[in-house]
């Protein structure tokens, strides 16, 4: 079997759909081209809390990296932090052949926390373009977002809600779709800026010499 660069497992098909866009951009996060394969584990943030490290033990050998991600919320484990829960899981992989080679990252309080970024693709996506009032306008208006702030305290039920008002059916297409499109750059979440630091320390972007501008993010806005 030909040995790859990573195997990662994720809570469900909106989170597998999401690294799949974001695979798909090396060059936005910064990273070489690599190949991968992504799992999802029928039984959610649940079991990926409990379970996820002895579930990717078995890739330990045919994969060079393992990522196991998954909610905050609705892990069963929310009295505890993302910070807390991932240092025991990384305790783990180091005891489960990984060594230093896997990690967690917890999503606080949830994927939709990476929706929001001021990109106008996100309007676009939820099928807000050109409606009035804008989506960050009526989401202060009906009281899910707070003026000033970046992103909703409640980020999936803030998203629900736009694509019912919108008339969009839900679906994990949606996710892959954001996250091919909008510029990673403009994220400021810090699971997934951990993410992000975490592919390029594992997988650096070739640059060639004498590139003095390096990578960038160019795709999307």
């Amino acid at each position: 079997m030909t040995r790859k660069d990573l195997v990662v497992l994720a809570a469900d098909k909106d989170m597998e759909q999401t690294l799949q866009g974001l695979l798909a951009r090396p060059p936005a996060l910064d990273i070489r081209p690599i190949a991968f394969d992504i799992f999802v584990h029928p039984e959610h943030d649940p079991a990926c809390a409990r379970r996820g490290v002895s579930f990717l033990s078995r890739f330990a050998r045919t994969y060079d990296h393992g990522l196991l991600l998954f909610d905050h919320e609705g892990s069963g484990r929310e009295g505890v932090s993302r910070l807390e829960i991932q240092n025991d899981l990384n305790r783990e992989f180091a005891g489960s052949g990984w060594e230093e080679r896997a990690r967690a990252i917890v999503v606080s309080p949830e994927l939709e926390a990476w929706v929001w970024s001021p990109s106008p693709h996100v309007d676009e996506v939820t099928g807000w373009r050109n409606r009035q009032p804008a989506l960050r306008d009526w989401l202060i208006e009906i009281g899910r977002l707070r003026e000033g702030d970046v992103k909703p305290r409640q980020p999936k039920e803030a998203f629900q809600a736009a694509l019912r008002a919108a008339s969009v059916a839900r679906s994990s297409s949606l996710y892959r779709s954001l996250a091919e499109k909008v510029s990673l750059r403009s994220c400021e979440d810090a699971s997934f800026q951990e993410l992000r630091s975490t592919l390029r320390e594992w997988f650096p972007q070739d640059i060639p010499e004498g590139d003095a501008v390096g990578s960038a993010d160019r795709t999307g806005g």
